[in-house]
């Protein structure tokens, strides 16, 4: 952690340890070999907004048909972009103070800024998303398989 970072921590920390403690919570949580006692496709929607790889954790969760809302900042959109179990049904647009959801021309996003190969390595190794020629404030994709 860099030492900014950490002095920040330390000043927002009300109680000494408490956001180690709930960082460390939600990796062992996130961690894809703790069980959590969820059903398997019990859910119909899944939410990875600033979560890290929820989908690579959480897919099982998701029943098929099921919605995944995901932003791209920590790669799970581009983590589910190439994911087969997933298909791109929309994208949410911040217009105005509004959010809409549009389902045109969906082939126009995610799309690189510059020609990359998107691999699970790649974003596993940046740990962040990648930048794409259009930005909106998040994905919808629907599990399909």
């Amino acid at each position: 952690m860099r030492s900014a970072t950490a002095a920040l921590w330390e000043k927002q920390d009300r109680h000494h340890g408490d956001r180690r403690r709930l960082f460390r919570a939600v990796e062992t949580a996130t961690n894809a070999s703790t069980d959590l006692g969820l059903p398997d496709e019990g859910f119909d929607l899944l939410i990875s907004l600033y979560a890290g790889l929820v989908s690579e954790h959480c897919t099982r969760h998701l029943r098929i048909g099921g919605q995944l809302l995901v932003n791209p900042s920590h790669g799970d959109a581009a983590r589910a972009s190439i994911d087969p179990r997933y298909e791109l049904t929309g994208v949410i647009l911040s217009r105005s103070h509004d959010y809409v959801v549009s389902n045109s021309a969906l082939d126009t996003y995610l799309v690189p800024r510059r020609p990359t190969e998107v691999t699970v390595d790649l974003i596993k190794k940046t740990g962040r998303g990648i930048v794409y020629t259009k930005s909106p404030f998040a994905y919808m994709f629907t599990r399909i398989d």
